[in-house]
């Protein structure tokens, strides 16, 4: 069977950043009508999510602004045809590919509404190929960065000598609700950041890179309800069910497991973990179950202090701190993230 290789992870960032400590005094102000023990609450959640920095599409005072769904949407186009483009130009340069070699396009958001998608807007921005293949990923949430990786190695496994780029762009920041005072809402504006990521894939003997050994998706039953977004007048509202860790943890053997055997390997065997920072409790739930199999997650733990969850563009970054070490041949990696539907997509990597 052809081999799927990762070339290159290259990742951009929004003009704008902030610290978490300088956001407390927005969300002050935010909450001013709201009693003293619920802004308490509100503030605790913010200096408690683990993120420390994070990257935006907008200024802040924007952030806190009370705009239309078609405002926030408009920036969202703007920014993501910006992002999209340094990112795939960045990736190309490091990869010292041309824009024409490119075979097949994907890109990948749910965090704003794009028709034409990202992918058509790319094709003019850096020349790309008139016949090129594009699949935009939309509405999967933070596990489309590892989907958009599963159809990549769908479509290179049976196609030898082509090249896909991933794209992945995402503005969690333009989803803010600012009349909705719900704590899923309160948890996802404590831990979401703005970002974008590019993956360049080859089928090309002369390929370098880790391999994609195999991948697979697992789909929880009747939990659609755990994760997502509302479509709302206001723009993309926020679910996030606080039953996602405790899920995650029940039906974890399942997930894990049986997919590593399937592809001849088992936990022992994987040296990396490339998991998707959800959020703090999510990433203390999947540490607590991979540091009871002796196995660590500190690149997950990092992203999300630097970044926040950017959704899917996250478990992008991570794997990005793999590619830039000098990791001895055989070595495996495991790249997860948990998703609406409510889903898990794996992926098995060998360097």
């Amino acid at each position: 069977m052809q081999r799927s290789k990762i070339v290159t992870v290259a990742k951009e960032f929004p003009e704008y950043c902030r610290e978490t400590q300088d956001i407390i005094p927005y969300v002050h102000k935010w909450l001013h009508n709201k009693d003293d023990r619920f802004q308490r609450k509100v503030v605790k959640i913010f200096e408690g999510a683990a993120v420390d920095i994070r990257y935006g599409i907008m200024p802040i005072d924007e952030v806190f602004t009370k705009t239309s769904f078609e405002e926030k949407n408009q920036i969202y186009v703007r920014e993501c045809k910006k992002l999209g483009s340094k990112v795939l130009e960045k990736a190309l340069n490091k990869a010292d590919w041309l824009p024409e070699s490119l075979d097949y396009i994907i890109t990948v958001s749910c965090t704003g509404i794009m028709i034409p998608s990202l992918d058509a807007y790319l094709i003019n921005a850096l020349g790309l190929r008139q016949d090129i293949v594009r699949l935009p990923v939309t509405e999967m949430g933070c596990a489309a960065g590892v989907s958009g990786l599963i159809y990549a190695h769908n479509f290179l496994k049976s196609n030898p000598n082509k090249r896909i780029a991933l794209v992945a762009v995402e503005s969690p920041t333009a989803t803010f609700q600012l009349d909705d005072f719900s704590m899923a809402n309160m948890v996802s504006a404590a831990i979401f950041g703005d970002g974008a990521a590019c993956v360049l894939l080859s089928s090309e003997e002369e390929a370098q890179g880790p391999s994609i050994l195999g991948e697979e998706m697992y789909h929880f039953r009747d939990a659609t309800h755990l994760m997502g977004f509302d479509l709302v007048n206001t723009g993309l509202k926020m679910i996030l069910d606080p039953a996602v860790p405790e899920t995650i943890t029940n039906f974890f053997p399942d997930i894990v497991h049986p997919f590593l055997k399937k592809y001849g390997s088992n936990i022992e065997k994987v040296d990396h973990l490339i998991f998707h920072p959800g959020g703090r409790k999510i990433v203390q739930t999947v540490e607590e179950l991979f540091g009871s199999l002796g196995k660590n997650i500190e690149d997950t733990r990092e992203v999300l202090r630097l970044y926040g969850n950017m959704s899917s563009v996250t478990v992008l970054y991570v794997l990005q701190r793999f590619m830039e070490r000098e990791l001895s041949q055989g070595e495996q990696g495991m790249v997860l993230s948990f998703g609406p539907g409510f889903s898990a997509q794996r992926v098995l990597l060998e360097w």
